[in-house]
């Protein structure tokens, strides 16, 4: 994971590329790579913040969707847009 350095640092500063450690229980990180060897699943980090010299994320494993669902949310969405267009033109 890249951080940038802190730009009123010194020398100091950690390399922004170095590896990162993660700190999970074997049985936490054993859990999460059996998920995701499941065909379809993935490991998205929810949330990245700072905490004291810590950044900590929050995981969580998503499933991709299939190809229907992407043209029902496509219809779905072209469906509104024509809606606003017609009710825009109304008005």
């Amino acid at each position: 994971m890249h951080i940038s350095p802190y730009e009123q640092g010194n020398i100091f500063n950690k390399n922004p590329l170095r590896d990162r450690k993660l700190l999970l229980n074997k049985s936490e990180i054993n859990k999460l790579i059996g998920l995701i060897k499941q065909k379809g699943y993935t490991l998205v980090p929810m949330s990245l913040y700072f905490s004291g010299n810590f950044v900590k994320v929050e995981l969580g494993v998503g499933k991709g969707k299939k190809l229907y669902d992407k043209r029902e949310d496509i219809a779905k969405k072209d469906a509104q847009m024509r809606i606003r267009r017609e009710l825009g033109k109304n008005i």
